[in-house]
């Protein structure tokens, strides 16, 4: 088969949640597709709730779940109606007995959706959910599948952050989709990846081949996040975009840096987001006796999160591990100085255009705050350089399109 180049393809995106506010999934999803469209391309987007931020020219289809995470009504109770259904059944008795079960119900349901549809498309992209519905649709079209990073690793460091047996088992039945995940990527003929690490981590975990994998680097909306011209920045203002709630994001290391810095200047901290109430981070800042140092933003609107960005005299990433680091380049491309650990794939998003530190080392985190307090000069050439680099390097065009080089090898593949 010859491989037409030019030819416009239709591609059906898959994405078991695509929060558009938190987490990297929907961003992915929206971009991707987004710069799909530009390129010609024809992309329906299969997503379960919440349902990402759509574009003009992308059409979505809504695969609706039970929901039962939803902020505004968590762990409410189904209707018996809903539960006559076997995909809902599956999916209550598996949140009810503290498991993940959204990946797996997903795949079914897109599967049942599919299976009378998979003529209107050229190629099947799922978004990591890595369920048994895939497993089946790749038998029948064209397949490939994005793994950001091998979810294994956010397994570990829950289970490790828990002191009680107990709550280590909970962890462990949460992430107990993972066998499901590591199987079916075994069966994937093809595998998209953000970094070199994230595929070198995946390979271990998942025991993949390295040549199964194409590298296709995360672009950065730069029409969403960009320098706000207009508005000083704030002495001493720190602010972080990572999740509040989860182990793996380091956020506890940064606070011990911020109590320590605290004790001999002023130093405020702005954080992206909102604590459960007992959350580690919640935990952490009660010990420490920093809340009066620490806003927590909640959920907030890109333009308003841009202005946060243009009133910080900094940003820190204190992940212990990233399989990409879309807040390492969301601050770059607003021209932000980004001081970043060396988690996973942060190196090679941030470059030299950043202060890079160890991992889970809060004294690392305090040195380098303080030097880039100390040198505003510094910082003000680390948030020129960063702007460039993302400019230069990391744009979600230059992602679609080596993307779309992998739909066509993958479908020649097929064929």
């Amino acid at each position: 088969m010859i491989l037409d180049t030019k030819k416009p393809l239709r591609i059906c995106l898959l994405s078991y949640r695509s929060n558009p506010h938190c987490g990297g999934q929907g961003g992915y999803v929206s971009n991707l597709s987004r710069a799909l469209v530009s390129l010609g391309h024809k992309v329906d987007i299969l997503s379960g709730q919440p349902y990402p931020e759509m574009v003009d020219g992308a059409n979505l289809v809504k695969i609706p779940s039970l929901d039962l995470y939803n902020a505004e009504n968590p762990f409410r109770m189904p209707h018996t109606s809903e539960l006559t259904d076997m995909t809902n059944l599956v999916e209550w008795l598996g949140i009810s007995t503290m498991g993940f079960p959204e990946p797996y119900t997903f795949g079914l349901r897109t599967y049942r959706y599919l299976k009378k549809r998979l003529d209107r498309y050229d190629i099947v992209h799922d978004n990591q959910s890595l369920s048994y519905g895939l497993w089946a649709i790749k038998r029948k079209k064209p397949t490939i599948a994005t793994i950001h990073h091998p979810i294994t690793v956010d397994c570990d460091i829950a289970v490790k952050s828990e002191a009680a047996f107990w709550r280590k088992l909970k962890q462990l039945r949460w992430y107990s989709f993972l066998d499901m995940q590591k199987r079916v990527s075994r069966t994937i003929p093809h595998i998209i990846t953000v970094s070199s690490c994230a595929r070198k981590d995946i390979c271990r975990e998942f025991k993949l081949p390295e040549n199964r994998f194409s590298i296709i680097p995360n672009g950065i909306n730069t029409d969403l996040f960009y320098p706000m011209p207009g508005i000083q920045r704030e002495k001493n203002r720190i602010m972080v975009t990572n999740s509040a709630d989860t182990p793996l994001k380091g956020l506890h290391y940064l606070l011990s840096a911020i109590a320590e810095i605290s004790k001999n200047r002023k130093i405020h901290l702005v954080v992206i987001g909102k604590p459960k109430k007992n959350s580690i981070v919640a935990r952490c800042i009660r010990s420490l006796g920093i809340g009066h140092l620490v806003t927590f933003t909640g959920r907030i609107s890109h333009e308003e999160f841009v202005r946060q960005y243009a009133m910080a005299t900094m940003a820190v990433v204190p992940s212990i591990y990233e399989g990409f680091g879309l807040p390492a380049g969301e601050a770059m491309a607003c021209g932000v100085p980004v001081i970043s650990t060396t988690g996973g794939a942060l190196p090679e998003v941030v470059g030299d255009a950043g202060m890079l530190v160890p991992t889970a080392d809060a004294k690392a985190l305090e040195q380098a705050i303080v030097k880039l307090l100390d040198n505003p000069g510094l910082a003000e050439a680390l948030g020129r350089d960063g702007y460039q680099r993302v400019q230069k390097q990391l744009t979600w065009k230059a992602a679609a399109q080596n993307t779309v080089d992998a739909y066509r090898q993958v479908i020649h593949d097929y064929h």
